[in-house]
């Protein structure tokens, strides 16, 4: 039977949010620390010095010099690990309250186990303390898509057992020597994205995928892989996560939880086929993880329609992961529609996508760059997950719209993106969502895994042939801090006329 919340869609247009909203500002929401207003990045995509100082490869290097990127790699990117300074001062100006960032593991522990590095140490500990020193709340991302390379090598990183140990001694160094000032950690960043496209697909680091469901790997089993992944990443997750507990929690006052990639999906037609095909979808992308996480195991769906080739929690694991989170993170850029393919139930040999059984469709064409903006979908999301799953604490860890790189700094699009979530967030809150912070991705533009450097999705613009990497604020920069600052209602018509008064200095 299908779900009385999924049935709400059906209720619902696909217009944009209309609410009393139009006019909003900052004080609308909670205050901080309560909740908080940030922007994202994550270590490789924005780090750069990807040689320098004792780090060594991750997947993401490996990935990169193989051209699977657009030819774009992260040896230099946005140079953050040298400019850390000036980009806080920079956070600090555009009025962020937090900041979200990864670490990267093979800077800080350059082998994946064992000696600690100490010029990756003092890095990371500058950035905190820089953060820190400037008002700004630092959130930590524990595995952002770059498991370091050498465990890929050792035993096959996220496909083996031994990662739990690694992972786990690999986070007890985060805490230690940075928890006193990181009050939030996320441990892994939308592992359900990560182990598609990383181990079925293969268009993703560690490139792992088997013929005939992706192209181009020359190791690994795109039937049984992803399952086997996520299982190792949620245990790994749990063990984190009951280590910080017993260790660190009740000293450090700190909270730890885990990220999740989510679309809305609604039905393409109004048939049952269509119907039933969008639950599985919400079943597949979302309760893959969250219902461990909540419950304890898979949802029936899947340990149907995978069958044994998904592994099974025994009474010890399912308790260990169950409730091993203080929040969740969503990362939403876009609803879809979702269409019946339950034919591909009757292929004997199925990857993760043909046991969905379900079509993701977009809402425009694909030759049509920026996203479709549907802030009705977030604002559904979090009304799904409240009703079915406890509403738990939530940030919003991405949201943020995808650009030309070279386009104008007069990015209207982003401006309007930014602008219909943020107003959706708001009816979300006021409707009892249990949302703690959002985050724009991304602060500054940098390396994207579908796109190099052709997209863009920061607030602030570089010139990647400008040997000083200068950061140039874009509308959307104007529009958030504006946003962030002003104690008045903010409207779009307001902030046209306010342009040529508050500008980011």
């Amino acid at each position: 039977m299908l779900r009385v919340s999924l049935l709400l869609c059906f209720l619902l247009t696909i217009e944009s949010v209309s609410s009393s909203t139009d006019n909003f500002c900052r004080d609308d929401f909670p205050p901080a620390p309560a909740f908080v207003f940030g922007a994202s990045s994550s270590a490789y995509q924005v780090e750069g010095a990807a040689a320098e100082d004792g780090r060594t490869p991750s997947i993401m290097d490996t990935c990169a010099h193989a051209g699977h990127f657009h030819g774009a790699t992260g040896d230099v990117a946005c140079d953050t690990y040298h400019k850390y300074k000036e980009d806080v001062q920079l956070m600090a100006d555009t009025g962020l309250e937090a900041y979200r960032f990864s670490i990267s593991w093979s800077r800080l522990i350059p082998n994946g186990k064992g000696p600690v590095n100490p010029k990756g140490l003092q890095y990371y500990n500058n950035l905190i303390d820089q953060l820190i020193s400037h008002g700004i709340q630092p959130h930590v991302t524990l595995h952002h898509s770059d498991l370091p390379q050498a465990l890929d090598d050792e035993y096959g990183g996220w496909v083996s057992r031994k990662i739990v140990k690694d992972f786990t001694a690999y986070a007890d160094v985060c805490f230690k020597n940075f928890g006193d000032r990181v009050l939030h950690w996320t441990t892994m960043n939308e592992p359900n994205v990560f182990v598609l496209g990383g181990y079925d697909t293969g268009f993703l680091p560690p490139q792992r995928c088997s013929i005939p469901f992706g192209l181009n790997c020359s190791r690994g089993n795109s039937s049984t892989e992803p399952y086997l992944a996520t299982h190792n990443i949620l245990l790994s997750h749990a063990s984190a996560a009951r280590l910080y507990k017993k260790n660190y929690q009740d000293k450090q006052r700190g909270f730890i939880g885990i990220n999740l990639f989510a679309f809305w999906f609604f039905p393409r037609t109004k048939t049952i086929e269509d119907e039933l095909a969008t639950q599985r979808g919400f079943d597949f992308y979302i309760g893959w993880y969250l219902n461990p996480l909540v419950f304890g195991d898979y949802p029936d769906v899947m340990k149907k329609n995978a069958g044994s080739r998904i592994p099974f929690f025994t009474r010890l694991e399912s308790q260990s992961v169950k409730g091993s989170f203080d929040f969740i993170g969503f990362n939403y850029y876009l609803a879809v529609y979702a269409e019946d393919n339950s034919i591909s139930l009757k292929n004997t040999n199925r990857d993760y996508i043909a046991d969905s059984a379900m079509k993701r469709i977009g809402l425009q064409n694909d030759t049509t760059f920026e996203f479709p903006i549907t802030p009705w979908g977030l604002q559904r999301l979090l009304e799904y997950v409240k009703q079915n799953y406890g509403n738990p604490p939530i940030y919003i860890h991405e949201n943020g719209q995808r650009t030309r790189r070279n386009s104008s700094l007069e990015d209207w699009p982003r401006v309007k993106y930014l602008d219909g979530h943020i107003q959706a967030l708001l009816e979300a809150v006021r409707n009892g969502s249990n949302v703690r912070g959002y985050f724009v991705w991304s602060f500054l533009d940098s390396l994207e895994l579908l796109d190099g450097y052709e997209s863009s999705y920061g607030l602030y613009y570089i010139d990647l042939d400008d040997p000083d990497l200068r950061r140039q604020p874009k509308l959307s920069a104007h529009w958030y801090s504006q946003f962030l600052k002003r104690k008045n209602v903010i409207s779009l018509d307001g902030f046209i006329k306010s342009l040529s008064h508050d500008r980011v200095q």
